[in-house]
């Protein structure tokens, strides 16, 4: 795996990719898998985008996204959205954004 998807950044760098958002705000990305399988038998797992306050000292809200990848179990849906490129990790940060507000802490 490159330092070109989510988890292959991870990996190589030894922390969680960041993009500066055409909002101007810096956004840490994660992903989360659902604890529990749908009623098809599949984890769901989806990125999440933690923003940062103007400082950068601690985070002041968030984007999620839908889910990105699908598994049979937890481990295979967090593999499978961890192969997300950083490229398509940052349209979905700014389709994120276009679309609406941040949760807010």
């Amino acid at each position: 795996m490159t330092d070109f998807t989510l988890a292959g950044y991870v990996a190589r760098h030894e922390r969680a990719p960041a993009f500066e958002g055409s909002d101007g705000r810096a956004y840490s990305v994660d992903f989360w898998v659902d604890d529990d399988p749908d009623a098809r038998g599949r984890y769901g797992a989806a990125i999440l985008f933690l923003r940062w306050g103007r400082g950068g000292e601690a985070p002041d809200g968030h984007l999620e996204s839908e889910y990105v990848a699908f598994g049979a179990t937890p481990d295979e849906a967090r593999e499978r959205a961890g192969a997300l490129s950083l490229y398509d990790a940052k349209a979905l940060l700014e389709e994120l954004i276009a679309h609406g507000r941040p949760e807010e802490f």
